[in-house]
């Protein structure tokens, strides 16, 4: 029976005070806006900045412009020292680096064109660094991995010597399927074994005086120009107590043409080598070759910066315990050498990503008192991320607030600027719990969240969440989604392939006219209320068992 329109109205009260009394009590939403975020990505990315080099003019305006964008959003300091500034104190390093590889038998040299056929440098703070008639070592993919059973290094001993090895880590087959075994190395998904920097910190303890990588753009996921526009400069790096003399003499690339010119001259073939090293009994080859290298360096003390602003958590009992949103603020400068444009301007990387920074921050400090996270959320714009995490790494090893405390981590590397996804993709999928929060929250507004659709090219491990889950603090880092609403099929691939080989470290990456924020502004509500919930939850984000980084935090929270 149809029930009478009084009754009606009568009934429907409660419902009516129930639905406002509710909406009452949310919170309010976060001021994010497109218009916003792509304003703050044409301020930085803009040439007053330079490129935004650390230890240049340009660092000193993008630090005073973030340190102003902070003060005026009304944050606290981030440092106890009651500034915005965390010093991170570098050293850099100007390399001109000669190389000859010399066969026995009256074979004629092999002489290559830096920053062409090869880029070489030291890490070692020294004027002079030489490495004379070094022999040479192939070590497959110059892995030790006890957990996976493989040495590439087999015993034999590289003190003093040239180690040649392949990017990337194996891609061993399953021998019953004939696909990629998920159980050796992550199968397709690179580990740390894959990465640069491990390679070159293996061949250090290992006694190496030199180590050389293959460079194949297919596995590095990049061409050697980017190499050579990266590393052919000035180099930046931490310094440790012994001036990095722990550190191999000499740290290089070399093309893939110049290292199968190479492996013939030594009576090699590199296909053969290459086929080998996904074994795992491949015994090191020690090739007919010598190695010299000369390394004459400029060095200078730099100081850069981290900058660094803090919300106060609203819950006295959680409020020291935090949540740490990061972005850096670094590019690649401005290269005189170069006609015409010189300025890299890094719009895309990292632009955006310090837009969406300054834009959660602008979020978070708008909230009234009573509405703020119950734990202390941070803001940290790092410094070096393009000279190796240098920033962050200063930071995770050095904190301003204890990493026991630290909940997790929130990165940003970029930004979407292809319009709203469907789709976001979360770098490391699976590593954390971090990743099932994010997808319950994408799923609230019909999107989800979708693996590395690369993880061959071991995106985890290049950006500054990694210094952070090095040390333990549970990390979360994504990357733009490619199924783009009113576009066709295969548009955010087509256009995110376009500007790896285009524009990624180049300088050519500057703002576009037709780049579309919205897609950027979804993304970041995401993240503000994936940070929210981190921020209010009573349970902590773990890693999931068989994660490397595990047992550090295991050990971390035992203390």
């Amino acid at each position: 029976m149809p029930i009478p329109p009084l009754l009606s109205i009568i009934l429907s009260l409660p419902l009516v005070f129930a639905t406002c009394t509710a909406f009452a009590a949310e919170p309010a939403a976060p001021k994010i806006s497109a218009a916003s975020l792509q304003a703050r990505t044409a301020k930085i990315a803009s040439d007053e900045f330079e490129g935004r080099a650390p230890a240049t003019p340009g660092e000193e305006k993008t630090v005073a412009y973030l340190v102003d964008e902070f003060r005026s959003l009304g944050l606290q300091p981030g440092n106890p020292d009651g500034t915005f500034i965390q010093n991170v104190p570098m050293v850099g390093i100007t390399s001109k680096t000669t190389a000859t590889f010399t066969f026995p038998g009256g074979r004629a040299p092999l002489t290559p064109s830096g920053t062409i056929d090869y880029i070489a440098l030291s890490r070692r703070v020294t004027p002079q660094v030489d490495v004379k008639d070094s022999d040479l070592v192939f070590v497959g993919y110059g892995v030790v991995a006890p957990e996976y059973g493989w040495d590439d290094y087999k015993g034999v001993d590289v003190r003093g010597k040239t180690v040649l090895m392949l990017i990337n880590d194996p891609l061993v087959l399953d021998p019953s399927t004939g696909k990629p075994d998920d159980n050796v190395f992550k199968g397709l998904a690179m580990t740390y074994y894959g990465r640069w920097t491990y390679k070159y910190e293996i061949a250090s303890a290992k006694g190496a005086a030199a180590c050389l990588i293959i460079h194949e753009t297919g596995p590095a996921g990049y061409p050697f120009a980017v190499v050579g526009g990266s590393w052919g400069r000035e180099n930046f790096d931490l310094v440790t107590p012994d001036k990095n003399a722990g550190r191999v003499a000499v740290e290089g690339w070399l093309t893939l043409d110049t290292t199968k010119q190479l492996l013939t001259a030594a009576g090699r073939s590199f296909d053969a080598l290459k086929a080998a090293a996904v074994r795992r009994d491949f015994q090191p080859v020690s090739l007919p070759a010598q190695a010299t290298f000369s390394v004459t360096q400029t060095t200078r003390e730099v100081a850069s910066k981290n900058v660094i602003a803090r919300l106060a958590g609203s819950d006295p009992a959680r409020r020291d315990e935090y949540v740490i949103y990061t972005a850096h603020w670094d590019h690649l400068g401005r290269d005189t050498k170069l006609a015409g444009d010189q300025i890299f301007n890094g719009a895309l990387d990292n632009a955006t990503g310090t837009a969406v920074l300054l834009e959660l921050a602008q979020a978070y400090a708008a909230l009234p008192a009573a509405a703020r996270p119950k734990r202390s959320v941070l803001f940290l714009s790092v410094t070096g991320e393009e000279k190796g995490l240098l920033g962050a790494r200063h930071y995770a090893t050095a904190p301003l607030y204890p990493l026991a405390k630290t909940v997790a981590n929130i990165n940003m590397d970029g930004a979407q600027t292809l319009g709203p996804s469907r789709d976001l993709e979360v770098i490391g999928y699976g590593n954390s719990t971090l990743d099932d929060l994010a997808a319950t929250l994408l799923k609230k507004s019909q999107r989800i969240l979708v693996p590395d659709t690369d993880p061959a090219k071991g995106y985890f491990y290049r950006s500054d969440h990694f210094e952070f889950a090095k040390q333990g603090v549970p990390a979360f880092y994504t990357s733009a989604g490619k199924d783009i609403i009113g576009r066709p099929a295969g548009y955010g691939k087509k256009r995110i392939d376009e500007y790896t080989a285009v524009d990624y470290h180049k300088v050519t990456d500057e703002m576009k006219p037709w780049w579309d924020f919205e897609g950027a502004a979804l993304d970041t509500k995401f993240l503000y209320d994936l940070g929210t919930e981190v921020a209010n939850a009573t349970k902590w984000p773990e890693w999931k068992p068989g994660t490397e980084f595990k047992a550090k935090r295991d050990a971390m929270l035992k203390k």
